[in-house]
């Protein structure tokens, strides 16, 4: 039987997701200057609420309140997600490596609120 999480950093979705903010640091400065408050500010905002949604839903103490955070979270991700096809197409860099991480995030945050519901009946 597994430890149970005693920080948000524990949470194997919550290093994932942090990962892929670091991912998205790193692609995102080869975008061009002129991108600086635009695409570059905006996909930087949405990777970090993924992992900072985690984070802020860790220590909330009702299943419903935790797959809230949890759902905001996958929110963000869909939106990181446009913004990764968006500078694909736009020309900005190959983001394959980051949409396998994209799918690995999302498959885990799926995860983690089904066990939180299934946990709550």
């Amino acid at each position: 039987m597994s430890t149970p999480a005693r920080s948000f950093q524990d949470l194997v979705v919550w290093q994932k997701a942090h990962q892929f903010v670091l991912s998205v640091y790193r692609y995102t400065r080869g975008f061009p200057t002129d991108e600086r408050f635009g695409l570059t500010s905006q996909l930087r905002r949405a990777a970090v609420s993924i992992a900072a949604n985690i984070a802020e839903g860790f220590p909330k103490r009702g299943a419903s309140d935790k797959v809230r955070f949890f759902n905001i979270a996958q929110g963000s991700l869909e939106e990181s997600h446009y913004y990764l096809v968006l500078a694909k197409d736009l020309g900005y860099g190959d983001s394959s490596e980051l949409l396998a991480q994209y799918g690995e995030v999302g498959r885990m945050l799926q995860g983690y609120a089904s066990r939180i519901l299934a946990s709550d009946s």
